[in-house]
């Protein structure tokens, strides 16, 4: 009898301490939740570059046959988000080069016939290879009594030959989109145009150019970052030219984002 007379109190006291156990309860996992926030994606819907790429040789990679050639663009890149997920941030990105130099080795040909009075002519030609300092003399032959020698020397020398280009075709796959060092794919299609043919003179001043390649984007704040990659990059005339022999480079492109 006096358990069940106790009862009415133990339950008085039981509701009375009820709030602060169900404090407990619920201030826990608040409590956690403000000590590990779930992190935003550092991705942005719009973005905005300027880039740099230099590539200091070419050989013959997949597609390509034109070596030692020489590459330098500087231009501007633009970027959409497609999709973004926790893995994955898919963009569109498309890439405008004002300034799209190439280089050519070239053959420095110079004739020079001993007679009297000497002759001497000279003629510049690319190689599809590598140019190759030489001297060639040949066997004298004697015409009416006056024997002429003729030399061939070849010097090594290099051209420059300025254009612009646009590859509006293109794509970004960034992945760990949470952390400020991301990984990325990142591949493009589009055109060359050159004031002189290259990479050699009757191949054409019009080129398609593609390339594909991976790199690191490292974001400073969530609005900018730099993004440094390296890429296959093939130019060719699709044999729309007398000749084809295409370029393959290794491009190290280094480029400056900014945008939201």
């Amino acid at each position: 009898m006096m358990r069940i007379a106790r009862l009415p109190h133990l339950l008085l006291k039981l509701f009375c301490f009820m709030p602060w156990v169900v404090g407990v309860l619920l201030a826990g996992p608040m409590v956690h939740g403000q000590a590990k926030p779930s992190k935003e994606l550092f991705t942005r819907k719009n973005t905005f570059g300027f880039f740099f790429a230099y590539s200091n040789d070419s050989s013959h990679i997949l597609m390509g046959y034109a070596e030692h050639r020489k590459l330098l663009n500087i231009g501007a890149s633009y970027g959409r988000r497609i999709w973004a997920g926790k893995v994955v941030n898919w963009q569109y990105n498309g890439e405008i080069m004002p300034v799209a130099l190439e280089s050519d080795p070239v053959d420095h040909n110079v004739f020079s016939i001993t007679a009297s009075p000497n002759i001497f002519s000279s003629y510049d030609t690319e190689p599809t290879g590598s140019c190759v300092p030489s001297t060639i003399q040949l066997p004298p032959v004697t015409y009416n009594g006056v024997t002429y020698v003729e030399t061939q020397t070849v010097t090594c020398t290099r051209r420059w030959v300025i254009g612009e280009g646009m590859m509006p075709v293109g794509f970004q796959w960034s992945f760990l989109p949470r952390h400020k060092l991301q990984p990325y794919l990142i591949g493009h299609g589009g055109y060359m145009y050159s004031t002189q043919a290259i990479p050699i003179q009757d191949a054409g001043n019009f080129n398609f150019v593609f390339d594909f390649g991976a790199g690191f984007e490292l974001f400073r704040s969530r609005t900018q970052s730099i993004r440094a990659d390296y890429r296959y990059h093939h130019i060719s005339n699709h044999d729309t030219a007398y000749n084809n022999p295409g370029i393959d480079n290794g491009l190290a492109q280094i480029t400056y984002s900014f945008g939201r």
